[in-house]
């Protein structure tokens, strides 16, 4: 007898089926007892006439019937249980999975979490978030996009070196990778548009609700564009992308969750920084709240200072002081961040004052000739905490990395 999924009892009413997963809950009344077996599908009812002698979190086969009952997950529940254990617990578990929502802090959820990730809404949503992956690679496969992946150990910071971490690579001075920015922008000289899905390190000392010291960047590059705005409209197509994939592949976690999916127009609101009424060189939180809340959940804001950008941004044409750069922010959140690249180069030795050698690499490229280009990045966990309503980003990230976090 072939193994089914607690999604598919329904569809077996009526025939003996073969289910396996960990006990989530149980309760005996008596003269019957009742227990929820949990799998990757979901959850599923099972009846028995004398009392469950697992403990929670037992992993075991069952052979039952298959019998409707409106009542139970899925419409379906299964009756004359025949159980074979395949492992026993040695400890109770720390979190309490049976309950709809973990009553525990997040410090202790996170310092448990090889066992409270098995929670389903703690597991819906990784779920989202791996829909949201295949939407970010469907979108770039389908406008000709190869992906890549690039070294995270690297010779040369990618913007500075003051948020980086260091490390000995036998005996050498090398650091982990803030970006694949440098790598990817060489690699339009190569196949002209291509993205890179991968971790990122920032050693920056921050102790917030959106901040981590490793993430997962999702990096575009392409080639031959006129300027930032054909940039920030692959992002729409890939925002878009990622949109339909969640809805499509992550249903279950979408619902249990009560995710309210964004309608993304066909040209996504923007506005200039020099029209945001901000005096200094970057936007504050409160500064990108206020945003989406006069111009929509989706917003774009261009032309960032070049005091703010890194030194392969390229500048406005007609005011320098400004550059054909971009942020995208999502329901108060800057998600996305990226922009046009300056291409010649002859440009990188004056951005860089000379200073071109710990660049040599990189450079090597435009010496080449390079087509003018831009990309950009996005942060994974942080688009996952805003579509789920997360107040902290470590909500949305396995195994956190932070300031005071090594483990688990």
């Amino acid at each position: 007898m072939e193994r089914i999924l607690s999604s598919e009892v329904s569809a077996h009413v009526g025939a003996r089926v073969r289910l396996a997963g960990w006990l989530h809950a149980k309760r005996d009344l008596g003269s019957v007892s009742f227990g929820i077996l949990r799998d990757r599908a979901g959850l599923a009812q099972i009846v028995a006439s004398s009392p469950l002698e697992l403990q929670l979190e037992t992993v075991f086969e069952v052979e039952a019937d298959a019998v409707a009952a409106p009542q139970a997950p899925g419409g379906a529940e299964l009756r004359e249980p025949v159980f074979h254990v395949l492992s026993e617990p040695v400890a109770t578990p720390p979190v309490e999975l049976r309950r709809p929502k973990l009553k525990e802090n997040l410090p202790f959820v996170l310092d448990h979490a090889a066992v409270a990730l098995r929670h389903p809404r703690q597991r819906a949503a990784f779920e989202v978030a791996a829909a949201s992956l295949t939407g970010f690679r469907a979108a770039l496969d389908g406008l000709g996009f190869t992906e890549i992946s690039t070294p995270k150990i690297v010779a040369a910071a990618t913007e500075s070196g003051a948020n980086v971490f260091t490390l000995d690579f036998f005996g050498q001075t090398a650091y982990l990778a803030q970006s694949p920015q440098l790598y990817k922008q060489v690699m339009v000289g190569v196949f002209e548009r291509v993205y890179e899905t991968g971790h990122v390190f920032r050693a920056e000392p921050h102790d917030t609700t959106r901040h981590l010291a490793e993430y997962t960047s999702l990096d575009a590059e392409l080639g031959f564009v006129a300027d930032h705005l054909d940039v920030m409209r692959v992002v729409r197509e890939v925002i878009a992308s990622m949109v339909t994939s969640v809805r499509e592949r992550a249903p279950r976690a979408v619902a249990l969750l009560g995710v309210e999916l964004p309608e993304v127009p066909a040209e996504i609101p923007s506005v200039h920084f020099a029209d945001t009424g901000v005096d200094d060189v970057d936007l504050a939180p409160a500064d990108e709240r206020r945003l989406c809340e006069h111009h929509g959940e989706l917003v774009f804001v261009t032309g960032y200072p070049m005091a703010k950008r890194p030194f392969y941004t390229h500048p406005e044409p007609e005011r320098p002081q400004y550059s054909n750069s971009f942020d995208l922010l999502f329901r108060g959140l800057e998600i996305v961040t990226g922009g046009q690249r300056l291409h010649r180069y002859e440009d990188y030795v004056a951005a860089l004052g000379g200073e071109i050698e710990p660049f040599a690499g990189y450079l090597a490229a435009f010496r080449h000739g390079m087509p003018p280009h831009g990309g950009f990045a996005l942060g994974l966990e942080r688009w996952v905490a805003r579509l789920v309503g997360a107040e902290n980003i470590r909500e949305t990230t396995l195994f956190p990395r932070d300031r005071t976090r090594l483990a688990p």
